[in-house]
């Protein structure tokens, strides 16, 4: 009888497992993105980045964004690369472009893990405005857009509002914006 009970009990341990872990996942282009794997292997599975998926692929950034971290990317949708002149993302994936994509796609990646409550402390510090250095070396700059909204703000004025927050990853955080950030 105690085995049975012990084997009852293991088992519904086992199925109740996989509801509360998917309670701490987020859902984005349609899959979930679980916080024990990495920033490649969850952007991978939405069906709303595969413009960037490739794009990082095309750049040889993979190894790097399955690195350690923390990193804190800006994930542009295929919705926001869509927003780009015609022809501009089949240019920058061109082999004698890749350093020009690489500098783009960097410039969305900021060391650091800056979820929404970290990215709200920073701009409160700033006096309701932060700049974070990017890792191609330019600045994003963040503003509060109401009460529960960020934008962010490129070198070249152009902006992006966050449209799914703290998607937290093993080694940083994706918040998914709607439009592709542009350094200088």
């Amino acid at each position: 009888m105690r085995k049975l009970t012990r084997t009852l009990l293991l088992t519904a341990l086992v199925a109740a497992a996989p509801a509360a872990f998917a309670q701490n996942t987020v859902t984005v282009g349609g899959q979930s993105m679980f916080p024990t794997r990495d920033i490649v292997d969850n952007a991978v599975n939405s069906a709303e980045h595969t413009t960037l998926v490739a794009a990082v692929k095309s750049a040889g950034l993979v190894e790097t964004l399955k690195g350690k971290g923390p990193f804190t990317v800006f994930a542009p949708t295929d919705a926001a690369f869509g927003k780009l002149p015609p022809g501009t993302v089949d240019t920058l994936v061109k082999p004698e472009n890749k350093a020009t994509l690489t500098r783009v796609l960097t410039y969305h990646v900021v060391p650091g893990r800056y979820d929404f409550q970290a990215l709200s402390k920073e701009i409160g510090k700033g006096n309701g405005r932060a700049e974070l250095k990017t890792a191609s070396g330019g600045k994003l700059s963040f503003v509060m857009n109401g009460p529960q909204n960020i934008r962010v703000m490129d070198e070249k004025g152009g902006s992006a509002s966050i449209s799914t927050y703290d998607v937290y990853q093993s080694n940083g955080v994706i918040n998914v914006v709607d439009t592709v950030l542009m350094p200088r």
